[in-house]
């Protein structure tokens, strides 16, 4: 998503450790380890945030932040509450308010999910980062033609490689001709390194959309060990975070 914030949605996250990327080659004990202590983190953080909240229960800032805490734990019926309690505090707040989009993507209420992806393009026209999430949720909640049918049209060019990966949800290209064009380019190693992380993030999150398990966990593994979207900030940490989750998610033992 862009991430142009009204100033009562901007919040610090100092409190909150982004734990770097797992190297492949670090031992099983030593990944959970950090596993393990980036869930005491947000935990801690949750517990901090209640505290505040009972103090002060009007305040969406605390909501918000604790909202993030709940969704980065896999919390999500969590998080979607108090960013409807932000909503619930201040309307104004919902047309912007992507985060709520996906935290309702992954508490599976796609539809709701769907809509509020729809009222973003309302707020952000350009971002296809939010039409993609849009053809996600209502790929789940309609399937793949009704998705397809209903993508968010945009006439303005949007900063790369959502044009490419955006015409991968249109069936008109491919994850290696997205890939290939990224490490082609003539640009810095840093946009290089930002751009692979989204491609790789959102063809990730598509295959694993379609069930294509293997080459989803291939894809978002490359984008969690990316090192650009926990350095970047609020919006590519919550992203980064989101391909974490949907790794974790991938990677549990069927029941």
């Amino acid at each position: 998503m862009r991430f142009w914030i009204p100033c009562y949605l901007i919040f610090s996250l100092a409190g909150l450790v982004s734990v770097a990327p797992a190297d492949e080659k670090q031992q099983p004990a030593e990944k959970n380890q950090k596993a393990q202590a980036l869930q005491q983190t947000l935990q801690k953080q949750v517990d901090e945030l209640s505290a505040q909240i009972k103090q002060s229960p009007q305040q969406t800032s605390l909501y918000s932040r604790r909202g993030d805490a709940y969704f980065f734990l896999g919390q999500f019926k969590q998080a979607v509450a108090d960013y409807d309690k932000m909503v619930e505090l201040d309307p104004a707040i919902k047309t912007s308010h992507w985060r709520r989009g996906i935290a309702c993507y992954y508490a599976k209420q796609y539809a709701d999910a769907a809509r509020q992806f729809e009222i973003y393009h309302s707020f952000d026209n350009v971002d296809r980062e939010n039409g993609i999430w849009r053809f996600f949720s209502q790929y789940q909640a309609k399937g793949a033609e009704a998705a397809r049918k209903g993508l968010l049209k945009y006439e303005k060019d949007d900063r790369e490689p959502f044009p490419d990966l955006y015409r991968l949800f249109e069936g008109k290209t491919t994850p290696e001709a997205i890939l290939k064009n990224i490490r082609s380019a003539e640009i810095s190693d840093q946009e290089r390194e930002k751009r692979l992380f989204y491609a790789n993030l959102y063809i990730g999150l598509n295959a694993s959309l379609h069930g294509q398990t293997e080459a989803a966990r291939t894809y978002l593994k490359q984008a969690v060990a990316n090192q650009w979207g926990p350095r970047a900030g609020f919006g590519p940490n919550y992203m980064w975070h989101t391909g974490r989750l949907e790794l974790q998610l991938l990677s549990k033992p069927a029941k």
